[in-house]
């Protein structure tokens, strides 16, 4: 399978099959993703989306996947489906421990530890649904954590224990997931994967594929200077051991 990073916490992961699944869309307001990820030729290809919780920068790109792709199927924690059935979305709901299953892939939802609400951007946000994770087991290839946005938790020994996951996507980035210390002490202790894709992390405004609008982000959200840079610190931290750090640029593809 080919994984390609879109934003701190957007992935596309396309199996061998020629299956292309999204996680969590921030595209059209992300500063960091490739323009050409956001145009109806690379859109219309996607077949199904999974959502790992509400919040705006997880779930606004949502509408430029329906305009290119109005089939594109959503898959989402109960509450929030519900809420994207209610706008028009072609929604299939899980609950933690549920299992959506295709021919060629089954995902699992799984616990993570945040929050979810909804409607940031349009004033007072309301909270909707709970925050999960995935394992995303693609018949034949790999299995994959994709943590959603977490902190470190007991539940991950439960999750490798069950699932045996070989690669994971895990937050690291600090403020709202847990840090570097934290997903060192997760992929030490608690996963035994053998390959790590860091997330939630942004890049610095002149990296970005729109420095002006990354510029804007950064202003308007001054947090976000927080949360750069944990990726290498991850990488530097795990060299010793034998967990593979692989950083993924935005629009960066490669194959695990």
């Amino acid at each position: 399978m080919n994984i390609t990073r879109l934003g701190h916490s957007c992935f596309v992961i396309k199996t061998s099959t020629g299956k292309n699944i999204m996680v969590d869309p921030f595209l059209k307001q992300n500063p960091a993703c490739p323009r050409e990820f956001v145009q109806e030729d690379y859109l219309k290809q996607i077949d199904v989306v999974f959502l790992t919780h509400g919040h705006f920068d997880h779930v606004s790109g949502l509408d430029e996947v329906k305009k290119y792709k109005p089939d594109a199927l959503v898959v989402a924690q109960y509450e929030l489906a519900l809420k994207l059935m209610s706008e028009g979305y072609n929604v299939f709901p899980l609950n933690y421990g549920g299992t959506y299953r295709e021919n060629n892939f089954e995902v699992t939802m799984v616990n993570a530890v945040h929050t979810s609400s909804f409607g940031e951007t349009q004033g007072v946000p309301g909270l909707v649904g709970l925050p999960c994770g995935y394992i995303l087991n693609v018949f034949g290839e790999q299995v994959v954590y994709i943590s959603g946005d977490t902190d470190v938790m007991a539940d991950m020994k439960i999750i490798q224990d069950i699932y045996q996951p070989s690669v994971a996507i895990l937050s690291c980035s600090g403020q709202f997931v847990m840090g570097v210390k934290e997903a060192a002490y997760a992929l030490t202790h608690l996963l035994n994967v053998k390959k790590v894709i860091p997330c939630h992390t942004f890049p610095k405004v002149m990296d970005a594929a729109s420095p002006e609008m990354m510029a804007e982000l950064v202003e308007g959200f001054p947090v976000i200077q927080y949360m750069m840079g944990q990726d290498e610190e991850l990488k530097e931290v795990m060299k010793n051991s034998d967990v593979e750090v692989t950083i993924l640029g935005f629009g960066e593809t490669k194959e695990v």
